[in-house]
């Protein structure tokens, strides 16, 4: 077990979850200090309705495709176990895992954790006819729905949860910046990387990330990280403690 010095600079965590959550908490655990820069909040569905009466007919579709711990959690709230027939297929081992959790037998998880490679994991069993669930982020990317579609298949995409901004105290977050006082940034989604672009500005966003070590759960997070231009460091293993390892490594190397 790495463990680094409590001198080093600080870690930003930018998931939404409580101080004690698992990310912050296995960061502590590896004797790295912790700055909570939660700019997205995982909120109900705008529209609850849709997503249970979806579950309610959930015997008419074949597949349902899950992209995130946060659609297993809304979808296994209303609906413990899946009505028998239809099949389920999880973006990663992570999602996997926590539909295990509840009880779901998993049918299908791609060996990279992307919607490409779901689509192309389930192109062997999914075409013309085929009905598709897909309980999605009010800020689900295109790819999953599109693709399936590409392959033939019906898919009925449903809001299961939302994920909002949340408001910083952009002042101390910049001061910060500018004291070059993190060391690390940590992303568990693309959604993140974009909030935190927009709170900052881009030049407070390109000197923290200039100056960090930036750190992704998974390879569509890594890709938003790129796009923007910086070169992240994937978690290994892609989970929450393997970001919180990879990360205090990284700091390691900082000392």
């Amino acid at each position: 077990m790495t463990i680094v010095h409590k001198s080093q600079k600080s870690v930003v965590v930018t998931r939404d979850e409580p101080d004690d959550g698992p990310l912050s908490r296995g960061l502590r655990e590896l004797g790295l200090r912790v700055l909570a820069w939660p700019v997205i909040k995982i909120s109900p569905p705008e529209n609850a309705l849709a997503l249970e009466e979806a579950l309610v007919n959930a015997r008419q579709f074949d597949w349902v495709t899950f992209a995130s711990q946060h659609a297993v959690a809304a979808v296994t709230a209303r609906l413990p176990s899946p009505p028998p027939g239809i099949r389920v297929a999880a973006v990663g081992r992570r999602t996997a895992e926590a539909l295990q959790d509840q009880g779901w037998h998993v049918d299908l998880v791609p060996e990279e954790a992307t919607a490409e490679a779901l689509v192309k994991a389930l192109s062997s069993f999914v075409g013309a006819g085929t009905q598709v669930l897909f309980p999605a982020s009010s800020r689900a990317l295109p790819t999953l729905a599109a693709g399936l579609r590409k392959l033939g298949a019906t898919v009925q995409e449903v809001e299961a949860y939302r994920a909002e901004a949340t408001p910083l105290n952009i002042d101390d977050c910049r001061e910060l910046i500018d004291r070059e006082a993190i060391g690390a940034v940590t992303f568990t989604s693309p959604s993140a990387v974009t909030e935190l672009d927009q709170a900052l500005g881009d030049a407070h966003f390109d000197r923290l990330l200039s100056r960090s070590a930036i750190v992704a759960l998974g390879p569509t997070t890594g890709r938003a990280l790129s796009e923007r231009g910086h070169s992240p460091v994937l978690a290994d293993p892609q989970t929450l403690q393997g970001l919180a390892a990879t990360t205090a490594r990284l700091m390691q190397n900082r000392v």
